[in-house]
């Protein structure tokens, strides 16, 4: 449910084939601490650079307001995209690089989180021991892997792999109960996959086919490299994409999973041993480390039905390397290059189209932001984020919500029942902005600045402890599911809750030295996205408490569906890359949330002006400036590869369609623009949700 361009996320760390242990880094910048934003390069919140006037904004407005970025911003060659959204986070990691490398140096002066993230980061940093330790971190993992002597040792092993952050089978975890989010519930959900997608392994089109065939050899020369001899990796490369083939067989599709309904299914713990009666869950529960309970939630009874015949047919060998995969799979992001690169040949190089190892600073600047990323966020907003900055958001966020109360007593489709229920939730969103209310505690989390790959586990089995210990224990609605260094943004619906780290709230995406519109267009659609979130076709299922209920009349239920269904077809329409059409049904939630959250933008920001004399600036009018500031947060450019799959695991269009679809709705850019009847900004048929 989150707006922003999936630009940066990668789906593993990772980096390039064939490549050279590292190109010559430059040095890192300074840390800025005494010059809180300028220490971050400006970029304007409106940049008529990015512009392409001559494009006419009426036949494609993204052309109109992202043109002259996209020719001037051509994807760095270890990305796969690049966008406003990655360039700001790319600059934020240069900022943290500098952070770091302070930190790094061991000094009297350095604070407890101070020389845990310097640790944590030499020790990524420290290339050369990584890789004379080569293959060594696995053994002990590998020899317990090796050591499995019969199927009922298989759910004790599984647990202690789970518990170190090595996956494989299934997912387990913990989460808040869609009955009761007051309480936390444990999770065992469909996974045991290494392709990204379970359509992947099932599908038959010649690209579907292609992507298994380089898994297998992929998944071959990564077991070659923790140890199997060259037949024994080949037929376990065999072995892995029949079991996970069987298991993607036996998963909800992403589509599917979309319904929370289909997703929440409370289990007695009786009844997960008599589904699965060949996996010992006692043994499991207590080598994951996963307190007592009754009950918990099977997100999906049939895939564990899957698993119980897989268990039955499989022999203790395929089990044995099966894990080994799954194993090697998780620990190579920080193990020696050979690991590395061939992890990214396939992951990145192929999947995605990226051409090249991203720098290791970059790399074990991430890597820190994932193991400790609140002690790095402390330390950050410490010196980017002035109080002021936060003042401004918390205000937006409040005229957005008040422009959300307007919607919802004008909508004529509502009826009073439903009207008031959806009042009552909006009145309970919590909003968060710019960083946790309690930072984190790492104080047992042991890091050693000479054992990279032992941090990296340690850190992992930190924080699935963590999500354990939470199990049966009342919800903390002040935790953050992203880092405050993290441009993006996202609504949670069993929290109630818009969260608004630090790192979306910097310029261009919102700036305080403009003008408001187009802050209002880009931060102020970000705020309208994620509060919509909580009335989209997923968010309108749970209540104001975060509670999976029906709170809808049958009727307004039948009228909110009939309107979801006008988005579905326009942008079912799209093109992505190829003959791959927009699944609009997969987009469906972001695409109301970005049509809505613009037209919550729109009303804020003309109640925070009202009365105001507004002048046009460089040209544009101030409803122009809006519509173009909120086009300019898309700006992108993306590499066909990675086109390809989101097109099949993103819920989120692609980047023009995020812009033109929803304007092409609203009659307010229409008239900003003098676009008139029967051009493509201009939709015969308009769609209105919200």
């Amino acid at each position: 449910m989150i707006r922003a361009l999936p630009a940066a996320a990668s789906l593993l760390l990772a980096v390039a084939a064939g490549a050279p242990p590292e190109a010559a880094t430059p040095a890192p910048p300074p840390a800025g601490a005494e010059t809180p934003l300028a220490a971050l390069p400006y970029t304007p919140g409106l940049d008529l650079s990015a512009m392409d006037r001559s494009a006419d904004p009426c036949g494609d407005f993204y052309a109109y307001a992202c043109g002259g970025w996209r020719k001037a911003n051509p994807i760095p060659p270890d990305q796969a995209s690049w966008s406003v959204y990655g360039k700001l986070q790319r600059d934020v990691q240069r900022y943290l690089w500098g952070l770091l490398d302070r930190a790094a140096r061991p000094a009297a002066g350095r604070g407890p989180a101070e020389r845990k993230i310097g640790d944590a980061f030499a020790a990524c940093m420290d290339e050369a021991r990584v890789e004379r330790a080569g293959a060594a971190p696995l053994r002990s993992d590998l020899r317990a892997v090796d050591g499995l002597a019969s199927k009922r040792g298989l759910a004790p092993l599984l647990g202690r792999l789970h518990a170190s952050g090595a996956g494989g089978l299934f997912d387990f975890g913990s989460q808040q109960s869609f009955e009761d989010s007051g309480q936390v519930v444990a999770v065992a959900a469909a996974g045991g996959l290494g392709l990204p997608d379970r359509d992947q392994y099932l599908l038959e089109d010649a690209r579907s086919v292609e992507i298994r065939r380089r898994y297998r050899e992929h998944v071959e020369r990564m077991l070659a490299l923790s140890g199997l001899r060259p037949g024994e990796a080949r037929r376990g490369a065999e072995t892995v994409l029949r079991i996970e083939t069987a298991l993607a067989r036996g998963s909800l599709t992403r589509v599917e999973r979309r319904d929370p309904r289909k997703i929440w299914h409370r289990t007695p713990l009786a009844a997960l041993r008599a589904l699965t009666p060949a996996f010992r869950w006692d043994d499991y529960l207590r080598a994951v480390g996963a307190p007592r309970a009754a009950w918990l939630d099977v997100t999906e009874p049939e895939f564990f039905r899957t698993v119980e015949a897989q268990l039955a047919r499989e022999p203790l060998s395929a089990w044995k390397v099966y894990l080994r995969w799954h194993l090697v799979r998780a620990r190579a992001p920080a193990l020696s290059h050979a690991f590395v690169n061939e992890s990214f040949a396939f992951y990145g190089r192929f999947l995605r189209g990226v051409e090249r190892l991203a720098p290791r600073w970059r790399r074990c600047v991430n890597g820190v932001d994932r193991d400790l990323g609140e002690a790095l966020g402390r330390v950050f907003v410490a010196r980017v984020f002035p109080p002021a900055v936060k003042t401004d958001a918390v205000e937006l966020v409040r005229r957005v919500k008040a422009a959300m109360a307007e919607r919802l007593q004008e909508v004529d489709w509502m009826g009073p029942a439903t009207r008031q229920a959806a009042l009552a939730k909006l009145a309970a969103v919590k909003d968060k902005v710019g960083y946790p209310a309690r930072w984190r505690d790492y104080s047992a989390l042991r890091i050693d600045r000479r054992d990279h790959a032992g941090n990296v586990v340690r850190a992992a089995a930190f924080e699935m402890r963590r999500q354990l210990r939470k199990i049966g224990r009342p919800v903390d609605r002040d935790e953050w599911q992203m880092t405050p260094q993290t441009v993006n943004a996202y609504y949670d619906a069993s929290m109630n809750d818009m969260n608004f780290p630090a790192g979306v709230l910097l310029p261009p995406l919102w700036d305080p030295r403009m003008d408001l519109a187009p802050g209002y267009g880009d931060t102020g659609g970000t705020v309208g996205h994620e509060l919509t979130h909580g009335f989209d076709d997923e968010g309108r299922r749970f209540d104001a408490r975060g509670n999976l209920k029906d709170w809808w009349t049958p009727q307004d239920g039948a009228d909110f569906e009939r309107r979801a269904q006008c988005i579905v077809d326009q942008f079912g329409a799209y093109p992505v890359v190829d003959e791959i059409k927009v699944n609009s049904r997969l987009t469906l939630g972001e695409d109301i949330a970005d049509l809505g959250g613009t037209i919550l933008a729109w009303m804020a920001w003309k109640e925070a002006t009202r009365g105001a004399k507004l002048e046009p600036v460089d040209g544009l009018t101030p409803a122009q400036r809006f519509f173009v500031g909120y086009a300019q947060w898309a700006c992108a450019n993306e590499r066909p590869e990675e086109l390809r799959q989101r097109a099949l695991t993103d819920e989120h269009s692609p980047p023009r369609w995020r812009v033109d679809g929803p304007l092409s709705n609203m009659p307010e850019f229409a008239r900003a623009f003098d676009c008139r009847a029967g051009q493509p900004m201009v939709r015969e048929q308009a769609c209105r949700v919200w």
